[in-house]
């Protein structure tokens, strides 16, 4: 089963990019984030004609998130929204179980994480308490023993390695300590970085600002994850970034992270 995430930056703008990369790399499954669009708006139709189911969570012009599953795999359980504030209305969290004939299921959330800048003020606090949400949702699904994949743009710089430049972002939201220890605590709830498991190298990065040559000059860090509970893990086969895909015309400023497991 080969999962991606992909922060599209916009559906409209690049469900041309998604339909080519759908038949180049025919992954099982896609989780996509900040679709800037409403469940009504989403390109439905070319991505069923694709192969793929769609799950959407919209949001008009900003965030969202969405789940598509290749057939002849399956999906139930659907979860749209993480829970723990009921008054939280941002398109940020959908999750579902996916399976099919001769293949373990696997839970599969997809996350957009907020950015939380500028840090500190109420943006940075509701990214910490997002994060805080997540940790505990992902404890309960442990509890199941199901594999588990959470996989996103976690707006999360890990360490200094999965940036260019670390310096820079001393004082962004991304980067800053109380971020990385809520990121490290999650990680403590059992879940291994899927793409750091099979690529520990430097220079392994996942989003190019458009901005002051970024993408020219291999500027970059990595903020895109995808997190494998230990039943994950223990299928785990690759990982891999589709980097030639930041060189397109008219981008997303991210490019999809795939991580590939076996049936179970």
């Amino acid at each position: 089963m080969r999962i991606t995430t992909w922060n599209v930056n916009s559906i409209k703008q690049r469900v041309g990019h998604l339909l080519g990369f759908l038949d180049e790399a025919k992954p099982d499954v896609v989780c996509l984030q900040e679709l800037k669009c409403q469940d009504t708006s989403f390109p439905r139709e070319e991505i069923e004609a694709a192969g793929y189911a769609v799950e959407t969570l919209g949001q008009k012009a900003y965030n969202g998130v969405a789940l598509l599953v290749r057939a002849p795999l399956q999906y139930t359980q659907l979860l749209r929204g993480l829970p723990g504030d009921a008054e939280d209305e941002q398109a940020r969290y959908i999750e579902a179980l996916v399976h099919g004939e001769g293949v373990a299921p696997v839970r599969i959330a997809s996350i957009y994480l907020p950015n939380g800048n500028p840090a500190p003020g109420p943006k940075y606090s509701y990214k910490l308490a997002f994060m805080a949400r997540l940790k505990a949702h992902a404890r309960a699904l442990m509890a199941s023993e199901d594999a588990l994949v959470l996989a996103g743009d976690f707006n999360v710089i890990p360490e200094p390695e999965d940036a260019a430049d670390p310096a820079a972002w001393t004082q962004d939201a991304l980067f800053l300590p109380e971020t990385r220890r809520a990121f490290r605590a999650l990680l403590a709830e059992g879940f291994t970085d899927g793409l750091r498991a099979c690529e520990p190298s430097a220079g392994l990065y996942t989003f190019w600002d458009y901005q002051a040559g970024c993408w020219p000059r291999n500027f970059g860090i990595r903020i895109d994850h995808l997190l494998l509970s230990p039943q994950a893990a223990d299928r785990l086969v690759s990982a891999s970034v589709q980097k030639h895909l930041r060189g397109l015309e008219k981008p997303s400023d991210h490019v999809p992270v795939t991580v590939e497991l076996s049936d179970g």
